[in-house]
């Protein structure tokens, strides 16, 4: 059966899964890691990708990122593409060296966000490379020493995934570090590494007890990690995008030019917006942007999220409040 177009419009979430091929080695020392993060980094500026999680192991890589507006193939292709390049010349090889199609799987927000940074950060503790939490706080080939404060990448979104645990980074990085302590215990998660219903649920049992309960048949998709109204509104959204090519460039300018309007007339910096931040004022302008957005562009949600820096759910629920408010 062939495979499915992959799923993606700007401000995705994804999960992103690399592997050597036939399970090779992807790194070989130290410098290979370094090339390997300075063009993650470089390129996610440069393409306003924005990393929130990942991890380099030996054989593969875990990236948990939100596509910026040329999407995921063209940044993995770059990516892959450029360090496979360097890595062959170094070592003196040819051919490939990644596995021909990555994984990348869309997952719901709201509900996967925080599992899946602690799932990716504590691959390296699981694997081995550090014997314990306090090892990984200081390990530099994985963006949990970035959370932890102990390594410097300007391009990962410490403070946004921080925000998701506390307001502040200081008690936002307590509370995380005391999250990744309980799920030293879990083990492997399978439920975090791929989509469709079973993993989305959690496994069979909660899938046939939903049936035994007489419950309607839910959306599913094996390219999304989510439950059935998040797959129908991301199948929504990716149909919605690729129907209209030629406004896409048109939404973009205009995208910023209200944004920047909004910024500069609430003397704010439009990167704090645009990273997630929910300090002070932030939340507010953002939710004013958001409503105009909607109003004046009708752009899809998951575009307005990536440009705001948040979930397409965490849009909608903008839009819910303020429209209560309203009436």
């Amino acid at each position: 059966m062939p495979r499915k177009a992959r799923l993606d419009a700007p401000g995705t979430l994804h999960h992103a899964v690399i592997r050597g091929i036939e399970r090779g080695r992807i790194v070989e020392d130290d410098q290979d890691r370094k090339n390997f993060v300075s063009r993650l980094g470089d390129l996610a500026q440069e393409t306003k990708t924005l990393i929130y999680a990942w991890s380099l192991m030996t054989n593969h890589a875990h990236m948990l990122l939100r596509s910026g507006p040329s999407g995921l193939p063209k940044f993995m292709r770059r990516l892959l593409t450029g360090y496979s390049v360097t890595y062959n010349l170094r070592h003196h090889r040819s051919g490939h060296l990644f596995q021909n199609r990555y994984r990348s799987v869309v997952c719901d927000e709201d509900t996967y966000f925080r599992e899946l940074v602690r799932y990716i950060h504590l691959n390296p503790l699981r694997a081995g490379l550090v014997r314990t939490l306090s090892e990984l706080d200081s390990y530099p080939w994985s963006g949990h020493a970035v959370l932890m404060g102990r390594v410097k990448h300007e391009w990962q979104g410490r403070e946004c995934v921080l925000s998701w645990f506390e307001k502040g980074v200081g008690e936002g990085r307590r509370v995380y570090r005391k999250y990744m302590g309980e799920g030293v215990a879990q083990g492997r998660r399978p439920d975090l590494v791929g989509g469709g219903l079973v993993r989305s649920y959690g496994g069979w049992s909660a899938v046939l007890s939903l049936r035994g309960k007489g419950e309607e048949a839910e959306t599913t998709d094996a390219r999304v990690l989510g439950k059935g109204d998040f797959v129908d509104r991301v199948l929504r959204e990716g149909a919605r995008w690729s129907l209209h090519p030629m406004k896409q460039k048109e939404w973009r300018r205009r995208i910023r030019k209200i944004i920047d309007h909004r910024c500069l007339e609430k003397g704010m910096n439009v990167e704090e917006i645009r990273m997630g931040s929910r300090r002070g004022q932030i939340p507010e302008v953002r939710a004013e942007i958001v409503e105009e957005l909607v109003k004046k562009l009708g752009v899809p949600l998951a575009e307005i999220a990536r440009a705001v820096g948040i979930s397409t759910s965490g849009v909608s629920k903008i839009l819910g409040r303020r429209e209560n408010n309203s009436t």
